[in-house]
């Protein structure tokens, strides 16, 4: 079975990291729609995420978006 690291960083950037399947790791990007999410580095809309687009991807990294402004 195919495992993923995923590292989800919070606002403070403290990270946890967890090995999840590629249908695990794609319902908590979909739950977590507002943060920024990296497949193997590159920027993917949550709403792109699957588990098919999953199959090969070896990181994902979860980061809180950025706001601009005062």
């Amino acid at each position: 079975v195919h495992m993923i690291k995923v590292q989800i960083a919070d606002k403070t950037g403290h990270m946890e990291e967890l090995e999840m399947s590629p249908a695990e790791t794609a319902e908590l990007v979909q739950e977590n729609s507002s943060m920024w999410t990296y497949v193997d580095n590159t920027l993917v809309q949550a709403s792109q995420i699957d588990e098919t687009n999953l199959s090969t991807a070896g990181t994902v990294r979860m980061l809180p978006g950025l706001v601009g402004g005062c």
